[in-house]
């Protein structure tokens, strides 16, 4: 079965950065689309950045040049670098790996326990 362990959140000013790691066990990754989401309370979770099994990538508008995901099939993680930090950009992000297979989207996700990332302005 498929787990998905995440790292790298914690506390940022407003301008800095983090970088969040995902790693996910099982032999299915490099054929995965895999994706970071993230949630605030009281809100639904969104869609941050995607990266397909050919390493295509998706952002969400208010991430774009900020936000890179990059995918190592060798070492079964996904990473989400996150410069220039906003607080807006607070929230639980979450690492999810598409079970479906198509390799492109994320149609049925599984997630992995998620990650706080806190910025200070």
């Amino acid at each position: 079965q498929v787990q998905l362990v995440e790292s790298g959140g914690g506390l940022a000013q407003a301008g800095g950065s983090l970088r969040l790691s995902c790693a996910a066990s099982g032999s299915t990754f490099s054929r995965n689309a895999m994706g970071w989401y993230r949630q605030i309370p009281g809100k639904q979770r969104e869609l941050v950045a995607t990266i397909g099994r050919d390493y295509s990538t998706y952002y969400r508008d208010s991430v774009k040049g900020r936000f890179t995901i990059s995918r190592d099939n060798a070492k079964n993680t996904v990473y989400l670098r996150m410069n220039n930090l906003q607080a807006e950009d607070t929230a639980v992000y979450y690492c999810a790996l598409d079970k479906d297979g198509n390799g492109y989207r994320i149609t049925d996700p599984l997630w992995g326990q998620g990650t706080q990332v806190t910025v200070s302005s």
